[in-house]
């Protein structure tokens, strides 16, 4: 892996600089980011855009406070200076002091980390990303009635060197892509979208371009137009209260927005409540709480390959972890950090920290927090005996509650079930219920040939506000007596 000689060397005289100046513990991140986004409109580039960045990140405890500060000039002086502002900025919030920052305890480490990678998606040539979308979205737009297509491409890259002052020096690259399109068609009264392989620009992985070429965009391009144009002549999503098939895709976002928000415990401890909520959850909840059927099983695994929340270390120094979130529908455990877990007594950090950029504070957030798969061996035995209900596929629009509880979400595509078979397409279907009456109707799960991590690239959590690339792993699931409707 590539990364400045001195990058070493700044993290570590950025916690020299703060012990001296009276911090008990500092940690430096040294980060080189690079991103490239590519979007492409009825086979015209729309748009490109290429940057990067490189700077310090420094935090501190002082009298039992957090101090921060960064900079994006990663010279020895700037860096010395930013130490010392974090140390000021801690001694600063002692009058406001609830109770002492303590640390859950962490081994050392020192070591490195990079995502496995067959085809860097930064070396391979412009031209050839932007001549992919673009016939693609030719390809769509071929279609009769379709008349908007859309395709984009997207590209992160985050090297980093991690230092504290309790022994732990670490080095990672990080590099995540995906890619993805979509046709919209414009009717009498409303417009209907059809998005692949996911909304949200597509599907993302912690892999190189190796997962874009997989995706086939030019050939899925006339199916999608054309389901966007069918979907203008389809009938309303029924009303009412009913057997309900989710896709992969969209269970994922269930996950998301369910269970993967509700188990931030710095959610759950009130500091992420004046900006996103909080959650239902209490720490008396662990082993004891019935989230959903028995069927529902949750883990959340920074180890797992090809997801877009895989990593070695988060930004803590805490090697990447497997954690229980859900077993056989009981609550088990949360997201964590080295503090909030000292806070509820827990013996180490579940490794979730993790920073937008150098100049971000690093939050609990999302690793690939997944739903582990069941025995069904594909759709039509999930269909198997549901005389009547509602499939849906792929997320249009979501509400939910702060605190995590109340919930609808609408969906692009649907087809009414019969018989055990899916029959016609219906449009603007949505869904709505309560997190754990909703996970407790859960009545099966598709087997692990159809188990995906999607990867979702837009996470939004913090103040100042901060983005954060995540993954669900998820499979097709049926429930039983949900409201469903048209939106």
């Amino acid at each position: 892996m590539t990364l400045p000689a001195e990058a070493e060397t700044l993290a570590r005289r950025a916690v020299e600089v703060a012990l001296a100046a009276g911090a008990t513990y500092a940690d430096a991140r040294f980060l080189d980011l690079d991103e490239e986004h590519l979007a492409v409109r009825n086979g015209e580039v729309e748009g490109v855009g290429v940057s990067s960045s490189a700077g310090v990140g420094v935090r501190v405890v002082k009298h039992g406070c957090w101090g921060f500060a960064s900079t994006g000039v990663p010279e020895p002086a700037d860096v010395e200076v930013a130490a010392r502002l974090a140390v000021e900025v801690a001694e600063s919030g002692r009058a406001l002091q609830r109770s002492p920052v303590a640390l859950a305890d962490v081994e050392p480490v020192q070591g490195w980390w990079e995502t496995p990678l067959a085809e860097d998606p930064f070396a391979v040539p412009l031209d050839d990303k932007l001549d992919l979308l673009v016939r693609a979205t030719r390809a769509m737009v071929a279609v009769p009635g379709a008349s908007v297509a859309t395709g984009g491409f997207h590209a992160w890259r985050r090297r980093s060197r991690f230092v504290s002052s309790e022994g732990t020096s670490v080095a990672q690259r990080v590099v995540h892509c995906g890619a993805g399109i979509a046709a919209t068609a414009v009717g009498e009264h409303e417009t209907q979208t059809r998005s692949y392989p996911n909304s949200f620009g597509g599907d993302f992985g912690g892999e190189g371009y190796e997962l874009v070429r997989r995706l086939d965009l030019v050939g899925q391009a006339p199916r999608v137009a054309e389901e966007a144009v069918q979907l203008l002549a389809a009938d309303p999503c029924p009303a009412g209260t009913t057997t309900l098939v989710l896709d992969g895709s969209q269970v994922s976002l269930q996950v998301h927005e369910s269970i993967g928000h509700a188990i931030e415990l710095d959610r759950v401890l009130g500091s992420e409540a004046a900006y996103a909520g909080t959650s239902f959850l209490t720490p008396e909840d662990r082993g004891r709480l019935r989230y959903g059927s028995p069927l529902l099983n949750v883990v959340a695994d920074a180890t797992t390959a090809g997801a877009l929340g895989s990593f070695g270390y988060d930004d803590e120094g805490v090697a990447a972890t497997s954690t229980p979130i859900v077993t056989d529908g009981v609550f088990r455990d949360f997201l964590s950090s080295r503090e909030t877990a000292a806070a509820i007594g827990l013996d180490r950090s579940g490794g979730t920290m993790r920073a937008q950029s150098w100049a971000h504070l690093p939050l609990i957030r999302m690793t690939n927090v997944s739903l582990l798969p069941g025995e069904a061996r594909s759709l039509d035995e999930l269909l198997d005996g549901v005389d009547s209900g509602i499939y849906l596929e792929t997320n249009r629009s979501w509400s939910i509650d702060d605190r995590r509880v109340d919930f609808q979400f609408g969906t692009e595509w649907g087809r009414e079930i019969r018989h055990g078979r899916l029959g016609r397409v219906v449009r603007n279907g949505t869904y709505g219920g309560r997190t754990t009456s909703f996970w407790g109707s859960l009545d099966a799960l598709g087997g692990p040939g159809l188990w995906k991590a999607w990867g979702l690239p837009n996470c939004g959590k913090g103040q100042p506000g901060q983005g954060g690339r995540v993954a669900h792993g998820a499979v097709p699931a049926r429930f039983r007596d949900v409201q469903v409707g048209a939106g």
